[in-house]
């Protein structure tokens, strides 16, 4: 069992940036692909990045791909997601997950109970 709990959420300028965190508890975190999905109001939720293991690869939906960085620290049970250059479209409840499987097809068991992020001026 992991849990997780997300922090880091808020109102943000377009353009502006903000950092999330995951903290993961109960299991060996260092063991798990680590991934953020998000949900905005009436639409699906929809990955954003996943991170392996070790953090040796990563992989982004092509929406924040160039904006959006995931990584994490296996020491402090952590993973982030920093959100550059942001736009309002990227507003949405934020949450972490953790899993096994192909970094590019991971098999997401565990979730956290997510943050919100709101782009607006």
């Amino acid at each position: 069992q992991v849990q997780l709990v997300e922090s880091g959420g808020g109102l943000v300028q377009p353009g502006g940036s903000l950092r999330l965190s995951c903290a993961a508890s109960g299991s060996t975190f260092s063991v798990y692909n680590m991934g953020w999905f998000r949900q905005a109001p009436g639409k699906e939720r929809e990955f954003v990045a996943a991170i392996s293991w070790n953090g040796g690869s990563t992989y982004y939906a092509d929406s924040v791909k160039g904006r959006f960085t995931i990584s994490r620290d296996n020491a402090k049970n952590t993973v982030y997601l920093q959100m550059n250059t942001v736009k309002p479209e990227d507003t949405a409840a934020y949450y972490c997950a953790a899993g096994w499987g192909s970094i590019t097809d991971v098999k997401w068991d565990y979730w956290g109970q997510g943050t919100q992020v709101t782009v607006a001026s």
